[in-house]
């Protein structure tokens, strides 16, 4: 299994330098973003739930052409260590995605699958959540909880 999430540039997420002056979206004194590390724990409380996945790994994809380094490793080169590795057959999960958008439809669907048939590997992917009920109460569910917390 291939869990997957939106890579970002290496800046946006780095700890901020004392001339850079900006503020930042997460705590001061926290170094840097842990955007990437909660991604990979994700994966790995996930991976820990589905009994019998004899290997998973984590790759970032989308990266953009904004210039300078984006936080990797990507899908590419993982799935070319995979198929290196051996594997024939591969589920790739994108756990930092919900729904089906260009990142999904195009950059799984298509350029990742094309990518796995070249290497020799079998590459599937999950029906995305989109209109699911129970997504929706979730989502529901968690909207309602910050209001309560706000009307404290």
């Amino acid at each position: 299994m291939l869990f997957t999430a939106h890579s970002v540039p290496c800046r946006t997420i780095q700890a901020p330098t004392a001339s850079e002056g900006q503020p930042r979206l997460w705590p001061a004194g926290q170094g840097a973003d842990p955007y990437a590390e909660e991604a990979k724990h994700t994966a790995a409380l996930v991976a820990a739930h589905l009994p019998g996945i004899p290997r998973w790994w984590f790759a970032f994809q989308s990266q953009g052409a904004s210039g300078g380094p984006w936080i990797g490793p990507t899908v590419e080169e993982t799935l070319e260590s995979i198929a290196a590795g051996g594997v024939n057959s591969i589920l790739l999960q994108p756990i930092g995605f919900l729904c089906d958008h260009v990142e999904i439809l195009f950059d799984v669907d298509i350029l990742f699958h094309g990518l796995a048939v070249k290497l020799g590997v079998r590459l599937e992917r999950p029906e995305s959540l989109n209109a699911s009920m129970t997504l929706a109460r979730a989502v529901a569910d968690l909207a309602r909880q910050g209001l309560n917390r706000l009307n404290r």
